[in-house]
């Protein structure tokens, strides 16, 4: 008697952790989405919906549930939104996509946000910065100027906030520094700024002198060197292999613009900048190829950008790419393990393949494996 109770009890409780462990995987993923949807940014918050939609739809499963709230881009906004999703229920957010919006959110327990931002530094202790940091893009840097046995390489840097991100990332990547200079963007500081950098007037005035030289001198075929010479912008060698410059858009273009007329060329020396984002206009900037950059996978955005087009009739932005593979993200690490417990989610050492490229993910902080472009004759080939 006391063997067939035995037995009953054992089926009864079989059969509770069988339905309470198929009651477990039909639980809700309830991911928070924290993004612009009023404001100057509006437009950003809307392509982020829209691409977080396409991911939970190209996923398949009625398991995710998204609740999205509005930031404005403000931080009491965001922080009052943060408190709504608390108190919904969810544990892990995808956004604030601004580092601005941080401002209020360590006052937030038990939710953790995954921001958009690229930013590193001085972040609230339960914000984990998901976009593609300093960090990331100097490990890539690192490997083409390894692969190119580049010895000198020059850093330069504007005087703004993100100079400490630069810093940090540089320290971080242990990438060999030649020699670093801060730069102001002012183009009415700048070009005199490179002119120092670079040692141009010594230059140009060791051609002069050169000049001068040979007229004086009794070669026969000074007339000759003197018509080669002064074909020439400077004389001397620079003691530099390449250029890393760590600036976007046209302050970009005027730092190039004041390399070339201080008569240093790509042609000579490498150009290598931070992730552009496939920048079209660069392509068209004949005078600075080539020019090297690391950045996401070039195929899997343009293929991304052609399936949102197919699917809203218009363009994603990047950040729209960065939230599709953070809602793959948190699928697959729900897979794993109980998204509840975030804290052991992003301590322990994962990696993730997504559209972007493959995030590593250890000690609460995301890096991204890049891949390493070149432009050049007005196209972008990958390297690496």
């Amino acid at each position: 008697m006391g063997r067939f109770i035995k037995i009953i009890f054992f089926l009864i409780l079989s059969h509770f952790l069988l339905n309470l462990s198929f009651a477990k995987a039909q639980e809700k993923i309830k991911i928070g989405l924290l993004i612009p949807m009023t404001g100057s940014n509006k437009k950003i918050g809307e392509s982020i919906v829209k691409a977080v939609r396409m991911a939970v739809k190209d996923i398949d499963s009625d398991l995710i549930e998204i609740i999205p709230k509005d930031t404005n881009t403000n931080p009491e906004k965001t922080l009052k939104s943060a408190i709504e999703l608390k108190e919904a229920g969810i544990k892990i957010v995808i956004g604030p996509v601004f580092y601005k919006s941080l401002l209020y959110l360590d006052k937030i327990r038990d939710l953790t946000f995954l921001s958009l931002t690229n930013r590193t530094l001085d972040l609230p202790s339960n914000v984990i910065s998901a976009g593609i940091n300093s960090t990331s893009q100097f490990n890539t840097i690192k490997k083409f100027i390894q692969t190119k046995s580049i010895k000198k390489t020059l850093f330069l840097t504007p005087m703004q906030d993100f100079e400490f991100e630069i810093n940090d990332g540089i320290k971080k990547s242990k990438i060999k520094v030649f020699k670093e200079h801060v730069y102001d963007s002012d183009p009415t500081k700048l070009t005199n700024q490179i002119e120092e950098i670079t040692k141009y007037r010594i230059r140009k005035q060791n051609l002069e002198d050169e000049i001068n030289r040979v007229k004086n001198s009794n070669d026969p075929n000074k007339e000759k060197k003197i018509k080669k010479l002064e074909q020439k912008y400077s004389l001397g060698g620079l003691n530099f292999d390449a250029v890393m410059i760590s600036d976007f858009n046209e302050s970009l273009k005027s730092v190039f613009t004041s390399l070339l007329y201080t008569d240093v060329s790509p042609k000579k020396k490498y150009f290598i900048t931070l992730n552009q984002w496939f920048d079209m206009s660069l392509q068209n900037e004949t005078d600075i190829q080539p020019l090297y950059y690391p950045s996401i996978n070039k195929k899997n955005f343009e293929n991304f950008k052609e399936k949102f087009f197919k699917e809203f009739g218009l363009y994603p932005s990047h950040l729209s790419l960065l939230s599709y593979d953070l809602v793959g993200l948190l699928y697959y690490l729900s897979l794993k393990t109980d998204l509840s417990n975030v804290e052991k989610i992003f301590k322990n050492k994962n990696s993730f393949k997504g559209k972007i490229g493959i995030f590593d993910i250890k000690n609460n902080t995301i890096n991204h494996k890049l891949n390493f472009y070149k432009i050049e004759n007005n196209k972008t080939i990958k390297i690496f």
